[in-house]
């Protein structure tokens, strides 16, 4: 992987890692235009610009992480420790999921033709999602209560397919719940930052010190250049900071009708040409 490609990629998962258009599926299709294998070093370069982009949230939204810890010290049940408390029945479904389904969830688009139609049809859901969060607006409600971040988790549970949003589906199923509009945005990044890190940790471990079950289904991947890999996690850091604030502002607007356009249109160009 050249630096070129490499910035590519880090500004395409910077960028689709909070606006509600798959960042999974579109580092897939950035990855199939550019003529890269994604089994070839694909997962550390993977790791390498998700932890920039969980680094991103963490720069934007240091405010609200100081709040939740300095609200838990006094060691009460306050606000904070009731958004905390929401954040982490978020992560049971994504814990779920990845303890006991990753590798079947992988095995379903291990092959590259199942892959493209995996991203394209997920794609459509997205929009299909987007659409629906447009015309169906329920009473809005001040508390992001724990059997909706319940819920909420499940959705990013599921997202773990390419081309199905994370913050897209978490997002728009909040809202579709009736939860607020000024404080979902912000709700839906804080909760995937546990679960990142955590699958980012395991990963690390499978590259550093992978074992003979591992290399038999993944085999030696190829390694990426150091300065291809910095290049990377510097793009997709700058950009998702932009893309976070950015998108943080466009769902107190609620104007997310306009990305169900554009995965739409990217699911059925994926479907198409795949």
């Amino acid at each position: 992987m050249s630096e070129l490609q490499a910035l590519i990629l880090g500004l395409i998962q910077g960028l689709t890692e909070y606006l509600p258009v798959s960042s999974s599926g579109h580092l897939e299709i950035g990855k199939m235009l550019l003529g890269l294998d994604p089994e070839q070093g694909g997962l550390t370069f993977d790791i390498v610009v998700h932890v920039a982009t969980v680094l991103a949230t963490i720069v934007i939204l240091w405010r609200e992480i100081i709040w939740i810890v300095q609200g838990l010290f006094k060691f009460k049940w306050n606000d904070e420790a009731r958004y905390a408390f929401a954040i982490l029945v978020s992560m049971v479904p994504v814990a779920i999921v990845g303890f006991f389904m990753k590798d079947s969830i992988e095995a379903l688009y291990a092959d590259e033709h199942v892959r493209t139609l995996v991203v394209g049809v997920c794609l459509l859901i997205t929009a299909a999602l987007l659409t629906l969060t447009h015309f169906y607006k329920p009473q809005e409600k001040e508390e992001i209560s724990p059997l909706h971040a319940f819920v909420i988790g499940i959705a990013q549970a599921v997202a773990v397919l390419p081309g199905l949003s994370r913050s897209g589906s978490t997002i728009a199923t909040g809202l579709l719940l009736g939860n607020s509009k000024q404080k979902l945005a912000q709700f839906s990044f804080l909760m995937v930052i546990p679960p990142i890190l955590g699958e980012a940790l395991i990963d690390f471990k499978h590259i550093v010190a992978p074992s003979a079950e591992y290399l038999a289904e993944h085999g030696a991947a190829a390694a990426i250049p150091t300065t291809s890999l910095l290049v990377g996690f510097l793009a997709a850091f700058v950009s998702g900071c932009f893309a976070c604030k950015w998108m943080i502002a466009l769902v107190k607007k609620c104007k997310l009708i306009y990305f169900g356009i554009y995965c739409a249109i990217a699911g059925v160009l994926v479907l198409l040409l795949g």
